[in-house]
């Protein structure tokens, strides 16, 4: 088995300065760390358990195969302070017929974004032993 130390999304958006501002200020992800210069810079946010880099320019959105899963711990929280940032709610929180609350948003780029609540009685929160 390969030894992963960490993991990375790497998008190249179509606009980064609207992608920046979008992960950034609209979706509050911290910034992890900054390189190069200029409007196509690199930029990787912080995602809980791994990162996600904005960087260089593509002619071409990604794939609509290419999707976000974002845990929260609340989606109606999310949802409230998403509004307030003007980002568009492709659709609100709805618990799922599987147990999990999921809200879809998308980037500038269309890329969907899934923010997903795990709530306290889900199997996934399930942990023997511990």
């Amino acid at each position: 088995m390969v030894h992963v130390l960490s993991s990375r999304i790497l998008l190249h958006p179509t606009d980064p300065e609207r992608s920046r501002a979008f992960y950034g200020e609209q979706l509050g992800l911290a910034v992890y760390r900054e390189f190069g210069t200029g409007p196509e810079r690199g930029t990787v946010y912080f995602l809980g358990g791994g990162f996600l880099e904005v960087s260089g320019r593509s002619e071409t959105p990604p794939a609509p195969a290419t999707r976000l899963w974002l845990q929260v711990a609340d989606a109606a929280a999310a949802r409230d302070e998403l509004r307030a940032k003007d980002v568009e709610i492709v659709r609100p929180p709805v618990k799922e017929p599987w147990g999990l609350v999921e809200m879809w948003i998308a980037d500038p780029d269309g890329t969907p974004i899934v923010l997903v609540e795990v709530p306290a009685d889900h199997p996934m929160r399930y942990r023997p032993g511990i």
